[in-house]
């Protein structure tokens, strides 16, 4: 018999009854660095276990060494009868605790209520106990900590329930009475006996939090005067009517921040731990705004040794728009100080809008150091933007997951309606017989770090150049007054600033997670399940360094907590013990070095950040057209030669883009996620948008015009391809996630080596890059058959491939894509996702090898498709772009001449009527912009299609008029300049190019070769 109330875990239905509780019942919570050595000679089958979630022998005995164990000794320990461990150790306070408040008599019977009620009634003599040890510890103390001591016993409770359910022992006429029935059942002392971890962590958070909150009604009475005289304008707001305690995280013992509310309604929050940090952040802001005037607010705050009190910060409305773009205008300001001084953790809950004014009211990260996986990367673009202006995030970032996106951000904190894309615990069936664990979305609690007008919040990329007007006043101020500013930063060397070293999330996470049952009888068990933090950090030594010191604060019912001091490379825990010499450069050093390179460059790098991250706010992608260009549009004449002085242009403002360092070169850029979300991220390798689409525009460009400098850029893009197709050769699951696209996949990457391999013949390395990309595409069986990241593109790629090169195994791994992608039903509409791709993959295929069936399956496709109906739309209704639109259904209709055109299904005239008739669209870019329509009318130009010749030349001077009135539009959110091929900057030069040297320059939406 087996049951899973308690979550995914299968435990065993045992019947015994409750026993008198043995004297040595909290043996089994003792963790593992808290049990002295046993005798050897014992062996353990958990030993196993042990092994199995390390992944090699190697880092296991490096993880043992590191505790100052071996095997043997460990499985000494696991082998050992609580009898004899309790009789080499001292009986814990905690367990102490437990037998004292687990000896009065039960409480009066539960009758009924929530499922939290019900557990509370079983637990709330821990609570009562906690309160008896201070007088000032009222009802509402209790209430609040038997609140806290449910959601940790919530998952044991709930097996023991489902126990009971399954053994016959509750009585009653419906679920609900029998859940009531059980929870007058519960012996606590017997219950905790046999869950003596579960024991442990009660008993310290009631301990905890008895001593954290007299200790703040102490510091409050000594301070009141201070208090009433600095934040209370002189005025004594009577007696305290209740304490919020658990606003945020606890550290040191189950601390955390409160905010006192007082008889008269005001409000003031306690902040358990050192503020001179904020005391030096208000002096930082007073000298900005002594050089810029903008009237920036500033917290009060009266210090205490190791503790404070800060003014509570009210959230109001803004009076008229004017006071919103006030707001942002100064939040810019705000941000380029931040980032000057390397601040971190700006989150929405950290942002207060009090009307026009911006209020920061956590500043515990200045000074952060800045932490990269193991060691700095050797990716240039990735280290610019772990130190750009996005670390402070003030700045939008998409958190994706299962359930939706949430932008945490300063700026967003979205929560009317949104989601958190992780999933929380619930309980289905609560309060009765069968309740039980499920996970669901977590909804956000919302903040208060937007500003509002008439109960409307402001949306903060509407505010776009009033917070980049803010941010140049700021970084201005800075570099005209660096000096200055220097000099105050000095004064902080010695200041606190708080160490994060992991994401909070990741240890709420472990806290939550190992209440469990599984692991509450044995603390080895639970030992075992944080062991996930040693696995984290095998490569990484300061993690290491600081592992021991994490486990010691979650046993103790802790979040984490390190301090570094701005002007040491020391890093200190929770209980003041100093590590040395774990950070490469100090704080202070950093921020030094930051300030002295900020210049007009910089500005205008993370200026171009600052856009991006608010445009990465606009939701999903719509993959289709942007509207038309505001105005007429004067067109040029397209002559090669000023198409390519036009590209080049394009192309020196993509070099003017590039993160360089050394011999590497890569872009920042907006990067498609899950192909639907846009978030600013170091580019990686695929075509569509990420290096080997810009090092195949650049040497494009390099070959046609003799320019060693783009042949240089792109050779230095391409150089992390070995170690990318290493790190896929050596994990078989890794090739299979990338796909074998042919713009988002190894497929794409494949292509652009192959045309590479021809443009740059002096390179030999490529032409083995390629062959080992090949190989890598051979295992993979993509679910998609899309051209961007499925079957079809990887088909059409290796077609290209075995064309350009004669590479045999593109050939035969051409065969294999076409065989499968022709038994496949077709999904969808469209070139790049849809039957007009895989229609046109398949008729490839088929051209090239003679292959019958696949050109009865690739007309089939193309049929069924109904993107040609675009032609039918009205022009401002239509989509006329290639990855979903019309002219991606003629080109895929069109573009084999060997093909006949199917007249019925394309009435042809009619689709360069649509194509041509309208102003060009403001985007330019290839997948939905105007250059995706003309290589359209290109190809049936190619075809000998007069009608499409001459339009294609109208539109090629379209394209030169708008470059010149508006500027190289992108297809991202907002246009924001991005270096990408299908949506950014390469691909409108390499559309260009395309117009200028038609017989030099293949289409790369048709993945052609040359």
């Amino acid at each position: 018999m087996s049951n899973r109330g308690a979550g995914d875990t299968v435990f065993p239905v045992t019947s015994s009854p409750a026993a008198p509780r043995p004297t040595t019942w909290w043996a089994g919570g003792l963790r593992l660095a808290e049990r002295p050595p046993a005798p050897s000679g014992r062996t353990s089958a958990r030993l196993a276990k042990w092994k199995a979630a390390h992944d090699t022998a190697e880092w296991f005995a490096a993880r043992l060494a590191d505790a100052g164990l071996d095997e043997d000794a460990l499985a000494a320990l696991l082998g050992e009868p609580p009898l004899e461990l309790a009789a080499r150790t001292g009986r814990p306070e905690w367990a102490a605790f437990v037998e004292r408040a687990t000896t009065d008599a039960p409480p009066a019977p539960h009758t009924g209520g929530t499922w939290q009620s019900g557990f509370a009634h079983v637990l709330r003599p821990l609570a009562a106990a906690a309160a008896a040890t201070d007088a000032r510890l009222d009802s509402a103390f209790t209430e609040r900590l038997t609140s806290r001591l449910v959601r940790t016993a919530a998952r044991t409770l709930v097996l023991e329930l489902n126990l009971a359910r399954q053994r016959g022992e509750l009585v009653g006429a419906t679920p609900a009475d029998r859940f009531t029935c059980f929870v007058n059942g519960v012996d606590l002392s017997d219950l905790l006996a046999r869950y003596p971890v579960l024991a442990r962590m009660l008993s310290q958070t009631c301990l905890h939090a008895a001593e954290a909150h007299g200790e703040m009604l102490d510091r409050f009475a000594a301070d009141r005067d201070r208090i009433v005289a600095e934040l209370l304008d002189g005025v004594d707001p009577g007696a305290i009517i209740a304490v919020e305690s658990g606003q945020g995280d606890c550290h040191g013992r189950g601390r955390t921040v409160c905010t006192l509310r007082f008889a008269d309604g005001s409000r003031l929050v306690y902040k358990p731990r050192p503020i001179d940090l904020h005391v030096r952040f208000n002096e930082m802001l007073g000298w900005l705004d002594g050089h810029t005037r903008l009237g920036l607010r500033r917290v009060r705050i009266v210090r205490g040794d190791d503790y404070g009190w800060v003014e509570f910060v009210e959230h109001e409305e803004c009076s008229e728009v004017s006071g919103i773009g006030r707001f942002y205008h100064r939040l810019g300001a705000v941000l380029a100080l931040v980032y000057a001084v390397d601040g971190t953790d700006m989150h929405y809950e950290n942002l207060i809008a009090c009307g026009d004014q911006p209020v920061l009211i956590d500043i515990e990260t200045l000074f952060h150091p800045t932490l990269l996986t193991a060691a700095p990367s050797s990716d240039p673009a990735a280290n610019a933007l772990a130190n750009s202006v996005t670390r402070t995030a003030l700045l939008p970032q998409m958190l994706l997951g299962d359930h939706g996106v949430f932008d945490l951000s300063g700026l967003g904190g979205d929560h009317d309606g949104a989601n958190y894309p992780a999933e929380t615990v619930d309980w289905a069936d609560p309060a009765t017989d069968t309740m039980r664990l499920v996970r669901r979305p977590a909804p956000s609690t919302g903040a208060h770090n937007r500003p509002r007008l008439g109960g409307e919040e402001a949306e903060p990329g509407d505010y776009q150049t009033a917070l980049l007007a803010g941010f140049r006043v700021g970084h201005d101020t800075i570099c005209a007054h660096r000096a200055e500013l220097l000099e105050l930063l000095r004064t902080c060397a010695d200041v606190p600033v708080r160490f994060v070293t992991r994401a909070t999330r990741t240890y709420a996470t472990a806290l939550d997670e190992t209440t469990h049952p599984d692991v509450a009888r044995d603390a080895l068990d639970r030992d075992l399940a944080l062991d996930l933090l040693w696995t984290e950090a095998r490569d990484d030594a300061l993690l290491r360094a600081l592992v021991p010191h994490e486990l010691a604060d979650l046993w103790a019912g802790d979040v984490p907590l390190f301090t570094v001091r701005p002007g040491s490379r020391d890093v200190w825990t929770a209980h003041g013990l100093r590590v040395p010499d774990l950070l490469p450069l100090s704080g202070l050093e950093a921020a030094e070095r930051k300030i002295a390179g900020m210049d007009e460059v910089d500005r205008h790098d993370q200026q171009w950040l600052i856009a991006a991250s608010l445009a990465s706010r606009t939701g999903t992608v719509a993959h289709r057209g942007a509207a038309v260009v505001p105005g007429r549009v004067a067109a040029g004449v397209p002559d090669p030669q000023r198409l390519l002085v036009a590209a080049c242009g394009i192309a020196d403002e993509v070099l003017a883009h590039a993160t360089v360092d050394g011999d590497r070169v890569n872009w920042l850029g907006l990067e498609l996620v899950d192909d639907r979300h846009w978030t600013v991220m170091p580019m990686g390798a695929g075509m569509s948008n990420g290096y080997t689409g810009v090092a195949l525009f650049l040497a494009q460009l390099g070959a046609l015009t003799g320019a060693e400098r783009y042949t240089d850029f792109a050779r230095d893009a391409l150089r992390p391809i070995p170690g990318l197709l290493d790190a896929l050769a050596a994990d078989p699951e890794l090739a299979p996630a990338v796909g074998s696209g042919g713009f988002h996949g190894l497929g794409g990457i494949a292509y652009a080596l192959a045309r590479l391999s021809t443009i740059l013949p002096e390179d030999p390395e490529l032409p083995r890059w390629l062959e080992a990309c090949v190989e890598l595409a051979s295992d993979i069986d993509d679910e998609s058959s899309s051209v961007v990241d499925g079957c079809a593109g990887g088909l059409a790629a290796m077609v290209a491939v075995h064309a350009e090169t004669g590479l045999p195994q593109a050939g035969k791994l051409a065969h294999r894509f076409a065989d499968r992608l022709a038994d496949r039903a077709v999904r969808g509409d469209g070139f790049a996702r849809g039957g007009a791709g895989v229609g046109w993959a398949l008729l490839r295929f088929a051209a090239a090898s003679g292959e019958v069936r696949h050109a009865v399956s690739g007309r089939a496709a193309l049929r069924a498709d109904r993107s040609l109906r675009q032609r039918l739309l009205p022009v401002g209704e239509a989509d006329h772009g290639w990855c979903a639109g019309l002219s991606g259904a003629v080109l895929a209709h069109v573009a084999h001449p060997e093909q006949p055109l199917d007249a019925y299904t394309l009435h042809l005239d009619r689709c360069i009527n649509a194509l041509a008739v309208h102003e060009p669209l403001r985007d330019l870019s290839l997948c939905h912009g105007e250059l995706g329509v003309v290589e359209s009318l290109a190809v049936l130009a190619e075809r000998g299609h007069e009608r499409a010749a001459a339009a294609r030349t109208r539109r090629a001077g379209l394209v030169l008029g708008a470059l010149d009135q508006y500027g190289a539009r992108c297809g991202t959110p907002g246009g924001v300049p991005s270096a990408g091929l299908l949506t950014g900057l390469s691909g409108i030069g390499y559309g260009l190019l395309r117009l200028g040297f038609p017989e030099h320059v293949p289409s790369v939406l048709l993945l052609q070769s040359r």
